[in-house]
């Protein structure tokens, strides 16, 4: 078992925008209270309680929202956090391999994202303890969600042999499947969503990297030796990160390193990814409708409505999404959310301010 503490690592760099029109890049969604009182990013962060288990985290985030993490961190009662702030997106494994340089070698890192929810973290605890004796040990851990419907919205995992009580080979990652496929997966069982969650040494991750990504592995080290440290915020060299390669940590280092392990959990996860997941996490009325702020439902049904501008008022209507702020409305039909791209690709062509203002400001 490690000597120190597991060091939570927070990524907080996505800009969120299937939550367009409350979610964009200057305020994404783990910036929000969406499904809670507190924030996507604060509910993470208290998902690990700095106690005899976990120390303080770092957070990997965009520089633009240092401001913004800093103070929902201190509302959320997180003291001691680092904040290494990124020059310019490379996706998640050199923004890993960022807080593995800046770690101690020896430190178990428990890698999170920002933006998902997770309605029983006492689960998720557990599964960190079953997969904590074999990354103590070299194994790089990835958590795999118990499916509950053939989703093609997610990778999966295809578990192995048990190498422990709960813990499993990784047989093979598969890329999102068409849905025959992912009905096929569940009727066979031993295959999970791959949530984004994983568990290793600083060290161990290095060493992957070295192998598989050695130019990755190079930036990153550079990138941090020639940092610049204000206080909790540590801004890592710009040309030097600037020479990593963009990659996703499955691709750049799971999908090939030797010793990984896949640890099952049903702990009510969502990555929030979509106004129909919003709907489907939120409380809903009789007639299953999910209201937020200034509404007026009559005679509708099984609509999510939500306001943080003007009144919504919505007659003898059914399935609809309707999200309001103070510029902007999003109308589309429930089952369809991930059709909010098209609106977002137009945007983008017209550079429409939208995509960038945080709503209110």
């Amino acid at each position: 078992m490690p000597s120190t503490k597991i060091v939570p690592v927070i990524l907080s760099g996505g800009s969120g925008t299937r939550l367009w029109p409350l979610s964009r890049t200057g305020r994404p969604k783990q910036l929000l209270a969406l499904t809670h009182a507190d924030t996507m990013l604060q509910l993470t962060a208290r998902r690990t309680p700095q106690d005899a288990r976990f120390g303080a985290p770092i957070v990997v985030a965009n520089a633009a929202h240092a401001d913004v993490i800093a103070d929902q961190l201190a509302t959320a009662g997180v003291e001691g956090a680092l904040l290494i702030l990124e020059p310019m997106a490379r996706n998640t494994a050199p923004a890993i391999a960022l807080a593995a340089v800046a770690a101690d070698p020896d430190a178990v890192l428990l890698v999170m994202p920002s933006d998902h929810v997770i309605a029983d973290p006492d689960a998720f605890r557990a599964a960190i303890d079953r997969a904590l004796p074999l990354v103590s040990d070299g194994a790089m851990a990835t958590f795999g969600i118990e499916p509950d419907a053939p989703d093609t919205g997610y990778g999966y995992i295809q578990a192995g042999g048990a190498l422990a009580d709960g813990v499993f080979s990784v047989a093979r990652f598969v890329e999102k499947p068409d849905r025959a496929t992912a009905q096929g997966y569940l009727d066979a069982g031993g295959h999970y969503w791959n949530g984004g969650i994983f568990l290793f040494r600083a060290d161990t991750y290095m060493a992957a990297l070295d192998t598989h990504a050695p130019e990755m592995a190079e930036a990153a080290r550079a990138a941090v030796a020639g940092a610049a440290r204000e206080d909790d915020r540590l801004f890592p060299d710009p040309v030097a990160f600037a020479s990593s390669p963009s990659d996703s940590v499955d691709y750049a280092v799971m999908e090939k390193a030797d010793r990984v392990v896949v640890v099952p959990v049903a702990m009510g996860w969502s990555d929030v990814g979509s106004w129909d997941a919003i709907h489907q996490l939120a409380d809903r009325d009789i007639a299953g409708n999910a209201q937020h702020g200034d509404v007026v439902a009559i005679d509708t049904q099984r609509c999510l409505i939500r306001t943080d501008g003007p009144l919504v008022a919505m007659v003898g209507v059914s399935d609809l999404i309707v999200v309001a702020t103070g510029d902007a409305i999003l109308i589309m039909p429930r089952g369809e959310s991930q059709e909010v791209k098209r609106a977002i690709a137009v945007l983008k062509e017209r550079g429409h301010i939208t995509l960038d203002r945080p709503f209110g400001e």
